[in-house]
């Protein structure tokens, strides 16, 4: 089933031969395999190709050179040849003679030459019009006007150039011409020209050069096989590490490398399960010791709500009593219930977190619109607000239609979010964003108060950690209000992020997904604001939900429909 699942795949992608550079970049990216292997061939087949231009090259030079010095040679025997007949002869003026002996002289310098390729022009100082000039395979249009020149100047030289040999049946072939003087008795100079054909050289080159270039492909290959297995042998455990780290990361504890050998892999595949040996132990230990840290503050929080029950109905009873005491007992009084209805909000917290370490916690899932949570939310806290001199305003544009999400944890995430927005904002106007799309619905809660460094924003959802510890809590925070709240976002399957900048303020986005499931999409509420300045006359004026909805009839909660009309 696989192998007939992954030949239609690989078809399609040699058909769609568009995408290749993109699927090439991504293996580049992810193979080191790959990678070393294009690496290697590209260098192997570069040198090779050096290698093979500077061989075909000189062994060019040096078939052209041997073939030319044989010429030379060839000539050169001709020639002399050639004039001892012509010394020796004793024709004198009688022209038969004469003519026999040039016959006999041009059969000589063809056999003795090797070549049919000869001719020979009377010297530009010669007037005698015997013997006559004889041409076989070679006119004088052929011949450079230099080298005539330099025939005719020296008397004892050879000279040569390469000419092109014109056949009947096919194109030219590739020749060399050599000229040099001839003295005939009696008549004069006469230059004598031999041309040899040299196209048997230029067919030795053209198979030396085939037989290079066979050479070096195959070369090229078999360096490409032999980097292959070489590194198939070397990534391999390299591939396994890789896996068993992932697997390991994931968290199976029992996978192991295996070991083959005593090489540096071997030793590497023992470090590896050592480390990972000494990760599973203390792993171990630690979660040992968790549950151990989560049944002690799950036990004592519980030993503890009896007492506490105990000692809240009697802070309670003397608190209503106070009127009656001295101001200073009264006042005393007074500490007392507060300490003691905070110790219970910190006790309260305790348990809370011992449930979500404990994985016990289960949503109360109901259709809820989270604009009117945050419009509920907004009139509790106002009073509060007001208290720290802090404008509260609510901004609504979407989050209408319910939603199923547990109304009792958002709430305790938007009092949490709007209590630390009151406290830290400095007195300055704290905006409750609501606002929704197709994926999501979300709430964002924005300070213009002092805001916090990158680094303390990182730390902010950390238990009992404070910014600046020296701080006073103001409305009696615990500590654990944040850590809770994301807790809670995360059980609905959202997030819970923050923005912060010193002196700018602060915005917590609370984001729930409207489908079970992962959240998609970006956030309805951006998580870094718009507009950071503080300016009153910019802030929206709070609506009521009843306004809204006889403003927007097909908007109204409850109707089933999301903030853009369509069906959720």
């Amino acid at each position: 089933m696989t192998t007939s699942g992954a030949m239609p795949a690989r078809l399609a992608l040699l058909r769609d031969w568009r995408s290749w550079p993109r699927s090439l970049a991504g293996l580049w990216r992810r193979s080191l395999r790959f990678r070393t292997i294009t690496i290697t061939v590209l260098l192997t087949s570069f040198a090779i190709f050096v290698t093979c231009v500077a061989m075909a090259l000189v062994i060019q030079n040096d078939l052209f050179q041997s073939r030319k010095d044989d010429a030379l040679l060839k000539a050169q025997r001709a020639a002399t040849e050639a004039q001892r007949t012509l010394d020796s002869s004793a024709a004198g003026d009688d022209r038969a003679a004469m003519q026999a002996v040039w016959l006999q002289v041009q059969r000589q310098i063809a056999r003795t030459a090797a070549t049919e390729l000869v001719a020979a022009y009377r010297g530009p100082d010669n007037v005698s019009r015997f013997p006559n000039d004889f041409v076989n395979g070679i006119t004088s249009a052929q011949l450079s006007s230099g080298l005539k020149a330099r025939v005719d100047e020296f008397e004892s030289r050879q000279y040569w150039q390469s000419i092109a040999i014109p056949t009947t049946d096919g194109p030219d072939r590739p020749g060399i011409v050599v000229g040099q003087q001839l003295l005939v008795p009696g008549a004069g100079m006469y230059e004598l020209y031999i041309a040899f054909d040299i196209s048997d050289t230029n067919a030795t080159l053209l198979f030396v050069q085939r037989t290079l270039w066979l050479a070096g492909l195959a070369l090229v290959a078999i360096v490409a096989a032999i980097s292959w297995l070489v590194l198939r042998a070397v990534s391999t455990p390299i591939v396994e590490a890789a896996e068993t780290s992932a697997r390991l990361a994931s968290g199976d504890l029992q996978v192991r490398l295996p070991v083959r050998g005593e090489d540096e892999l071997a030793v590497l595949g023992r470090s590896f399960n050592a480390m990972a040996d000494s990760i599973e132990s203390q792993i171990k230990e630690l979660g040992e010791l968790s549950m151990v840290q989560q049944r002690f503050v799950s036990d004592v929080s519980h030993e503890l709500r009896t007492p506490l029950t105990t000692i809240r109905l009697a802070a309670d009873m003397i608190n209503d009593q106070k009127d009656t005491f001295e101001p200073t007992t009264a006042r005393t009084a007074e500490l007392l219930h507060t300490q003691v209805q905070r110790f219970d909000t910190l006790l309260a917290d305790l348990l809370e977190i011992s449930r979500y370490d404990a994985g016990s916690l289960q949503l109360e899932v109901e259709a809820t619109s989270l604009a009117q949570l945050a419009e509920e939310i907004v009139d509790q806290m106002r009073p509060l607000a007001e208290g720290h001199g802090t404008e509260l305003r609510l901004v609504a544009p979407g989050g209408y239609s319910p939603v199923d999400m547990d109304p009792r944890r958002v709430r305790r995430v938007l009092r949490n979010l709007v209590g630390n927005a009151i406290e830290h904002g400095e007195g300055r106007p704290v905006v409750v964003t609501v606002d929704s799309n197709q994926h999501a619905v979300a709430a964002g809660v924005h300070d213009y108060g002092l805001g916090m460094r990158p680094e303390d924003a990182e730390r902010v959802f950390d238990r009992f950690w404070r910014a600046d510890p020296s701080r006073k809590r103001t409305i009696g925070g615990t500590g654990l209000g944040l850590s809770i709240a994301l807790g809670d976002a995360r059980l609905h399957g959202g997030t819970l992020e923050v923005w912060s900048e010193l002196g700018v303020g602060t915005n917590f986005v609370l984001t729930i997904p409207r489908q079970s499931g992962p959240l998609e999409g970006q956030s309805p509420v951006p998580l870094e604001p718009q507009d950071t300045a503080v300016d009153l006359g910019a802030f929206t004026q709070p609506i009521p939900l009843s306004e809204l909805a006889d403003r927007f009839p097909d908007q109204r909660p409850g109707d089933g429909r999301s903030d853009d009309g369509r069906r959720s």
